[in-house]
């Protein structure tokens, strides 16, 4: 707390990359929100800077070394299966952690999408769109809420889930029509 919305950065960045800290970075946020309003959006912007920067991280050494790793665990048809429906839908499996407030598994996503060579393109605007939602939402409710931002998430826990699940449904119709479009232009995948 001390270190401020740059604390922020490194816990992000350290969270993102492999390191678990369950709600800490959303718990920082809240906390710098409630107590300084006027770094709240800054706190916001670093926290999705540091989240993108760990998650590259992990997604880059998942891309060097991951695939080799899934073979053993997965092979023949299921493996080309699974390969197949992450390239067209799997960043859906890191855009609904990386968006909802409740703390879900995002590490093995994102290293999956590493492993399956997922274009960098769209995990960047996968995550940086996720996680915008996220941290821009968790400062502006702080800012409202201050100290019960917690608990309102808490009680509206079901909508907070179906925002999620909608937003989700959004981002694969949004990315099936962005590649129809650059198959219509023949751009290679």
């Amino acid at each position: 707390m001390s270190w401020g919305p740059h604390g922020l950065l490194f816990l992000a960045i350290l969270d993102s990359a492999g390191l678990p800290v369950v709600g800490g970075v959303d718990a920082l946020l809240i906390a710098i929100a409630t107590n300084t309003p006027g770094q709240a959006y800054l706190a916001a912007t670093l926290a999705v800077a540091g989240s993108l920067a760990g998650s590259l991280v992990l997604f880059a050494i998942a891309r060097k070394g991951g695939e080799v790793l899934l073979i053993k665990h997965i092979s023949g048809r299921r493996g080309a299966r699974l390969h197949l429906w992450f390239q067209r839908y799997g960043l859906v499996t890191v855009f609904i952690p990386a968006i909802s407030p409740l703390p879900l598994p995002m590490k093995i996503p994102i290293f999956c999408a590493g492993a399956l060579q997922v274009r960098i393109s769209y995990f960047i605007a996968v995550v940086l769109a996720a996680r915008s939602i996220r941290y821009f939402a968790l400062a502006y409710l702080a800012q409202r809420y201050g100290h019960e931002t917690f608990r309102f998430l808490l009680s509206h826990g079901l909508l907070v889930a179906a925002i999620a699940v909608g937003l989700a449904v959004a981002a694969v119709v949004g990315l099936r029509l962005y590649q129809r479009h650059e198959a219509a232009l023949g751009v290679p995948e």
